[in-house]
């Protein structure tokens, strides 16, 4: 029998396997919620590296002699910023101009950072006689004088050490990037024979062209009497003689009226048609062109010539390395970008864009906060779009030498039907509008 209403039964198996479900959600719950708590603490820069106190910033996996930003750096990189900015005196802290001037300023303290730190993961150094010539070129370059020189100095507020320190790194920052772009890969012989192939018939072939003697002149009789001499006798010398008397075009007149290579994609109608509509040694003329009267002789033709692959193979080559070196280097800055800012920690009030425990809004730097404010006081006069745009690549594009393809052309919409509504669009072959069904096929023919 049954247990009597209000009693409680021996637990049986059934209520065991309750509570042990019970005990385990409640283990797998515990351990969500460490693991919850782990992720916002760390999106909130709690448990993320402490920085000294007297320091601004660290930069972790660096040598120690530089991998802290002082106190006192920072102030003196402020100093320079309000010098450079043309300021009296220092903008109030909290205020927009003192945000941006500490921007600036621990910007410029991290990424010497950086840079020192990525140059000395990839073995690069530098000695004091590269500092010397390469701040003695800065100076030859930039200052006439060194009285010029020690001026900027004081005005910017820059020591010698500064000076030395930034050029130190400029001459680091060379060698990393030549040093990237000597591990970037080289352009096999497919590709370079691909490129020939696609770009023969535009850059590699000359394209037919006539060598033209010409006379020019506003003045119709002129040139007609020009080819009246000129049916007597039209050799080199007799078109010497003619050009000067009668052309008055100054770039062909003073060698017999000659002009060589002349391209057909060049020229108008009906100047066309008189050129390369007519056989060697035939005078054409006059021909009337916008406001001169022109008569025409063609004197030689010359066919159109292809390069062959050799005689640009170097080229070719040079070209493609140069693009390799492009993306391959832009790859390694977007990844240096993300490892260094992964590594910098900053204290509380000294937050910006490149420290790892940063929180960003996820609204563009360069956007007007207005354009995310409900009702704000000052509209903003133009905002990002809300949609990150796609660079599409046209269907067919995408070669070997151009991976990333022609972008596809952004079109309007189409207008609307006649007689439709201004929304109506034509739809593909088969396609039904949104919410109807598709009409029924017609039944197949039998042959009856």
């Amino acid at each position: 029998m049954g247990a009597k209403g209000g009693q409680r039964g021996k637990p049986g198996r059934g209520s065991e396997r309750t509570a042990g479900r019970q005990r385990l959600a409640l283990i797998v719950f515990a351990a969500l919620f460490v693991l919850i708590f782990v992720g916002f603490a760390i999106a909130q820069g709690i448990g993320s590296p402490s920085v000294p106190s007297g320091d601004v910033a660290k930069v972790q996996n660096v040598p120690d002699d530089f991998g802290a930003v002082t106190q006192k750096a920072f102030n003196h990189a402020m100093e320079r910023q309000v010098a450079t900015a043309k300021l009296k005196k220092a903008p109030a802290p909290g205020s927009d101009k003192y945000e941006e001037l500490k921007e600036a300023a621990l910007g410029e303290l991290l990424e010497a950072t950086w840079i020192r730190g990525e140059a000395a993961e990839r073995g690069i150094t530098v000695t004091d006689k590269q500092v010397e010539e390469e701040l003695a070129q800065i100076k030859k370059q930039s200052f006439p004088t060194e009285a010029a020189y020690k001026k900027f100095l004081k005005e910017s507020k820059f020591t010698t050490e500064d000076v030395n320190n930034i050029v130190e790194v400029q001459v680091l920052s060379k060698a990393i990037q030549e040093k990237v772009n000597a591990e970037a890969p080289v352009p096999s012989s497919s590709q370079v024979k691909s490129y020939y192939e696609a770009e023969k018939a535009t850059q590699y072939t000359e394209k037919a062209s006539r060598d033209i003697r010409i006379i020019l002149n506003k003045d119709k009789d002129k040139v007609e009497a020009a080819k009246r001499e000129l049916e007597k006798d039209h050799s080199p010398a007799s078109w010497k003689k003619t050009a000067k008397k009668y052309s008055s075009d100054p770039t062909s007149k003073s060698k017999g009226g000659l002009q060589e290579g002349i391209s057909e994609e060049f020229l108008q109608e009906p100047l066309k048609q008189a050129v390369f509509g007519s056989a060697t040694g035939e005078l054409v003329g006059p021909t009337k062109f916008e406001t001169n009267w022109i008569l025409t002789e063609v004197v030689k033709l010359k066919p159109a010539k292809v390069k062959k692959l050799p005689e640009v193979e170097a080229q070719i080559e040079e070209t493609l390395k140069s693009e390799k070196q492009q993306e391959f280097f832009t790859e390694f800055v977007s990844d240096y970008q993300t490892k260094w800012t992964s590594r910098t920690y900053c204290a509380g009030s000294y937050l910006v864009k490149q420290c790892a425990n940063f929180t960003s809004s996820g609204h563009p730097t360069t956007a007007s906060p207005a354009c995310y404010e409900a009702n704000p006081k000052t509209p903003a006069k133009e905002c990002p779009a809300p949609v990150t745009p796609i660079s599409p690549a046209l269907p067919g594009t995408i070669t070997e030498q151009k991976p990333k393809g022609e972008p596809f052309p952004q079109r309007p919409l189409p207008e609307a039907t006649a007689g439709g509504s201004e929304t109506s669009t034509e739809l593909p072959p088969g396609a039904t509008p949104e919410g109807e069904a598709p009409a029924e096929a017609p039944p197949a023919e039998t042959g009856e």
